[in-house]
């Protein structure tokens, strides 16, 4: 399904410069479009999961491949993968809980979630799962949600408990995250089957109870 995207990000990973794919750019634009036709069948199928993503333009909710440069050490111009985001709002730059998936090779991913919210967002989230534990937890540990996603992410996560919060709570470590995001990892060549769809959208339907909740509380104060 995939087959033209994962090859460009392979090469393009041994060919990170711009004289290369200037002259390699048909290549790229092969594999954007095969990456557009992809997102917008999983647009048409997540609207059966969850309707408030609507039917944005596939290129409104993909990531652009050129890498801002000017405040990383890491010069080179683009990056190695593909990604593309569906949330209420209609883009990539929404900021209500959505649907991710992130096409690199060795490192492809199916996720969601809201990723480094606003202070705004992020206050109403911790206060929403502290007066609402049962009902995230339950989320969380719904057995479909954890074949696919396991736990929440921890990558960003602070070291201590924030302001106004108990620190014996028991469940404080969830109130330390930062952003509130699931990941699943797929291997390249499941990427490239037929079978990679209705992965994608298995996944996203675990997912939808856990960005209803957080859009619930996002909607409360927009």
């Amino acid at each position: 399904m995939l087959e033209k995207s994962i090859a460009f990000l392979t090469i393009l990973k041994e060919n990170n410069y711009k004289e290369w794919f200037h002259e390699n750019k048909p290549l790229y634009d092969e594999a954007r479009k095969e990456f557009e036709v992809f997102t917008g069948k999983l647009i048409e199928g997540t609207n059966l999961i969850d309707k408030e993503i609507g039917f944005p333009a596939p290129k409104d909710c993909i990531f652009r491949i050129f890498r801002d440069v000017r405040f990383s050490p890491d010069k080179t111009p683009y990056k190695t993968n593909f990604g593309t985001f569906l949330a209420k709002g209609g883009n990539r730059k929404s900021e209500y809980g959505g649907y991710y998936v992130h096409l690199e090779p060795g490192n492809c991913m199916v996720g969601g979630g809201i990723w480094m919210p606003q202070p705004d967002i992020l206050k109403a989230v911790r206060e929403e799962i502290y007066h609402n534990i049962d009902e995230f937890l339950a989320i969380l540990a719904n057995p479909e949600f954890k074949k696919h996603f396991g736990e929440l992410d921890t990558d960003y996560s602070l070291k201590t408990a924030p302001k106004d919060y108990p620190k014996d709570w028991p469940y404080i470590h969830l109130l330390k995250l930062k952003c509130f995001t699931v990941s699943q990892m797929v291997p390249n060549d499941f990427v490239t089957s037929s079978d990679f769809l209705a992965e994608v959208l298995a996944a996203f339907k675990t997912m939808q109870p856990l960005n209803q909740f957080f859009n619930r509380v996002i909607e409360d104060i927009r």
